[in-house]
């Protein structure tokens, strides 16, 4: 088989499922991730069951502690062949 076609996105991410992802790729538990970013467990919960909201200077503390942009977890369902940043 030669030709492939492209998978099409069947879930959407949240910015609370993002953050939980990129958290256990690290292998970080909710309780690491707080203390690294001195931000309670009890918060982060709230961000990934998204009941409370992410917000950029969260979202920078947390970029940095996982090693990833913060528009990873801001904007997860950018589409970079659809849309433009300008």
């Amino acid at each position: 088989m030669t030709s492939y076609l492209k998978s099409k996105t069947r879930t959407a991410l949240t910015t609370g499922s993002a953050l939980r992802i990129a958290r256990e790729m690290l292998g970080y538990s909710q309780n690491d991730l707080a203390k690294l970013c001195k931000i309670p467990q009890s918060t982060i919960s709230g961000i990934e069951s998204n009941k409370i909201a992410l917000g950029v200077e969260r979202a920078a503390k947390f970029a940095r502690a996982l090693h990833v942009h913060p528009a990873v977890l801001l904007f997860p369902n950018w589409d970079i062949e659809k849309e433009s940043a300008a």
